[in-house]
């Protein structure tokens, strides 16, 4: 199963993880306290960025029949979508942005360049998923609902083809996100199904057709004869911000050490445990300045969970903080390349593809999925062969011992273990040529007596065949 006691999982006792709690929420109030003209200025410029750069795509577009105006707009269109997407419409629909009081840039009045529309992607991702962070049964994220992410999901043979729906996810994100919101919303207003023109629907219907004409009819009949050079720029532009969305919000969700939880672990649940939730549920990867903008900033996914209200601009310096406090309770920090972080994901879609059976590993001990049930009949160096009590403090350093401690003890002895097993095929492996070796040379000289022993009785049966033959003759000549 996945992670039903958060504390026993990270080794850390309910004091560690409430004043862990406490440190989150200083962090919280010291960005809070700190907002101003700086943030201000770089949403705006932000903002300013993007429409410039979509202005001048639309502009190159008009002479988009030729093959290098065509591939300069594209190119910038696809930039343009890519930032208002992931660092404006991501991140001012988080309400990052709502302490300005700038009725422009407020969660409840933007609306992104998106399929879906923005209200219900907020009710679903904000509510949803922010709440309930890789919770099974209540984060309806994990997986997107088409793709199996971890073991304590039952395996269907419908699951065999999902690096094919994988692949289709990437291409359309867009309108998967955009169902998966509207499917949410209809079922956290208990809209009845046959109800077509529910107000779910009606704001799906509107947006959809909004987002259709403006792409495919608006902007490509704007450029007159340049219509389907432009049509097919927006929806190769389309594409790039859906592949580039989806790599990024995978990378940040689904590589090894982004772990799930039960509903169980929700069970009065505290703040610090919340806290805790986020941060073992995240995962980041490695950017520059210009990656980090480019992906929203949901490079510092961690970040992004722990105050994914907080402005995003702000990630880089209260990822140090949060580095900081990992070490000082002794807490992974998820992190990797862009590369290496998609290809876990990517391997996990395929891996759990398969029926449990082909798998080697359980949903306790998984690289994708482990829970705290992984230590259990596991004895760690800092642990007695009696005795069950987890050293908390290191004595010789006097750091605060966690969840990072016993991983690394945990790694180490089961490579031990694997080694001594191996060591033992090895040795069970000599001992069975030994006695293959020996059985063969018994086999061989066995079969040289018996070889000998019939040239013996053929021998004897000659001889007495002679001795036959002679009788008779002499019986003949008488």
């Amino acid at each position: 199963m996945a992670i039903t006691d958060i504390k026993t999982f990270a080794h850390l006792t309910a004091a560690d993880i409430e004043t862990l709690g406490q440190e989150l929420d200083s962090i919280r109030r010291s960005v809070e306290l700190s907002r101003g003209e700086r943030d201000a200025k770089y949403i705006r410029r932000a903002i300013a960025a993007q429409r410039g750069l979509e202005v001048a795509a639309r502009a190159v577009l008009f002479g988009s029949r030729n093959r290098w105006a065509w591939l300069t707009g594209t190119a910038l269109l696809s930039v343009a979508k890519i930032i208002e997407n992931m660092e404006l419409g991501h991140n001012v629909s988080h309400g990052q942005w709502d302490w300005m009081n700038d009725p422009e840039i407020h969660s409840t009045s933007w609306e992104w360049d998106m399929t879906g529309p923005s209200a219900q992607w907020r009710r679903a991702h904000n509510y949803s998923h922010h709440t309930y962070t890789n919770v099974l049964g209540k984060d309806e994220d994990l997986g997107f609902g088409i793709l199996r992410m971890t073991r304590d999901e039952p395996w269907r043979p419908i699951h065999l083809v999902q690096p094919l729906a994988n692949l289709l996810l990437a291409a359309t994100f867009e309108w998967g996100i955009a169902l998966h919101d509207w499917s949410i919303e209809k079922e956290l207003s208990d809209t009845p199904r046959r109800q077509l023109m529910s107000e779910p629907n009606v704001a799906f219907g509107r947006k959809i057709r909004r987002q259709v004409a403006k792409d495919f009819l608006f902007y490509p009949a704007l450029t007159g004869p340049a219509f389907k050079q432009t049509l097919k720029a927006n929806a190769t532009a389309n594409l790039v911000r859906n592949l580039w969305a989806y790599a990024v919000i995978f990378c940040g969700h689904f590589p090894d050490g982004a772990e799930k939880f039960t509903i169980e672990q929700l069970e009065d649940e505290t703040s610090g445990e919340w806290y805790l939730r986020q941060m073992l549920g995240s995962a980041n990867f490695k950017a520059g300045p210009a990656m980090a903008f480019m992906s929203g900033n949901l490079c510092y996914q961690i970040e992004h969970h722990l105050f994914p209200d907080l402005p995003s601009n702000r990630y880089p310096e209260i990822a140090v903080r949060v580095r900081e406090l990992c070490d000082k309770y002794d807490l992974p920090y998820t992190t990797g390349s862009l590369g290496k972080q998609y290809l876990l994901a990517f391997r996990t879609i395929h891996k759990l593809a398969l029926p449990d059976r082909f798998l080697k590993a359980t949903a306790d001990n998984a690289p994708e999925t482990s829970s705290e049930r992984k230590f259990a009949g596991i004895t760690l160096p800092s642990r007695g062969t009696e005795s069950t009590h987890w050293l908390r403090i290191d004595p010789e350093t006097g750091k605060r011992r966690g969840l990072r401690s016993a991983l690394h003890e945990a790694k180490i002895v089961l490579q031990e273990k694997a080694r001594q097993e191996k060591e033992m095929l090895r040795e069970a492996k000599a001992a069975l040529k030994v006695k293959a070796d020996h059985e063969r040379q018994v086999l061989r000289e066995a079969k040289h007596a018996l070889q000998e022993r019939a040239r013996h009785e053929q021998a004897a049966l000659r001889e007495k065949a002679m001795r036959d033959k002679r009788f008779r003759l002499r019986r003949r000549a008488r």
